[in-house]
């Protein structure tokens, strides 16, 4: 049994630096960060588990119109919000993911409904609605998650050009990983996706060794960033790899694994925990939203790239 515990989470990665964001979106963002951590940390400084730290982590930033998951998500061409999410538990690598749900309040604890109380892995649109309404999840009107900022920034692609969809701008998926005090991992991603997205898109997050992976063998870890070139490279499972196979450090690992979704022209970044403890984030942008907590009093949020 290890001593220690860590929490790393992210609430998205891109063209985010200190010109874009208000003092007010600055400040909001990293209160949002803050609460995420706290929420997080608390689980683990009870010898809660990884799993339920980062489902506990990710639900706060759900909940936050500040980042691009649950309330506050991107919308559609179409106007609507469609949802992702992802958990994953290290321990024997169990998962559950969800895409395209449109009324559940908290994506992430629906995907963990469908790994712990569904046959499958996967579940999307219509079906993964009826499932969380038949585990009892809460359900909310869809225009809960609106909020004026995500119509704005769709209303200004449009206007642009009726056939884009936004690859280049804030990137808002969250995301969590821990590694408990008994040393186990485990990783949660949940996203609106882009805005402008069309024809049902579904990105990296709710893709198990893409997007969202963990194993008690290397480490847990969620990603945020061009989701397309991230489904690609095989991100999650990637970064495990390195860790497994030639014993790189997470954060070398993450570092590598980065450079070649910049070589295929992505952009992003990632977090990782390692089942020793350690952690890392790691980004090929101007910034990414984040923050990391461990056992031995560490706690901080930070936003853009020079943070550290």
């Amino acid at each position: 049994m290890s001593a220690s515990w860590s929490l790393v989470i992210h609430g998205g990665a891109g063209r985010i630096t200190r010109d874009v964001l208000t003092p007010e979106q600055d400040a909001g963002a990293r209160a949002g960060l803050d609460a995420a951590l706290k929420a997080g940390s608390a689980v683990l400084a009870a010898g809660g588990s990884a799993l339920d730290a980062v489902e506990a982590a990710v639900r706060v930033l759900e909940d936050d119109p500040h980042f691009n998951a649950g309330r506050g998500a991107c919308f559609t061409r179409e106007g609507t919000n469609e949802l992702d999410a992802a958990i994953m538990d290290g321990r024997d690598r169990r998962a559950g993911s969800v895409a395209g749900v449109t009324c559940t309040r908290n994506p992430v604890s629906l995907a963990r409904k469908v790994m712990e109380a569904s046959p499958h892995v996967l579940l999307a649109g219509q079906g993964a609605d009826r499932f969380a309404v038949e585990q009892g999840l809460e359900q909310v009107d869809p225009a809960w998650f609106h909020t004026d900022e995500r119509r704005r920034q769709l209303d200004e692609l449009l206007s642009r050009n009726a056939d884009a969809f936004d690859s280049d701008m804030k990137y808002g998926t969250v995301g969590a990983v821990a590694c408990d005090a008994e040393g186990h991992v485990a990783a949660a991603t949940s996203t609106g996706g882009v805005t402008g997205k069309r024809w049902g898109r579904i990105g990296d997050s709710p893709l198990v060794g893409a997007g969202t992976y963990a194993d008690d063998r290397a480490c847990a870890v969620s990603c945020t960033g061009s989701g397309e070139v991230f489904i690609r490279v095989g991100v999650g499972h990637e970064i495990a790899a390195r860790r497994r196979f030639i014993g790189e450090d997470v954060q070398a690992a993450a570092d590598t694994v980065l450079a070649e979704v910049k070589a295929l022209r992505g952009t992003g970044g990632t977090i990782v925990a390692g089942p020793d403890g350690t952690i890392a984030w790691s980004m090929t942008t101007a910034g990414m939203y984040r923050g990391r907590a461990t056992a031995q009093g560490e706690h901080r949020v930070a936003i853009y790239a020079d943070e550290g």
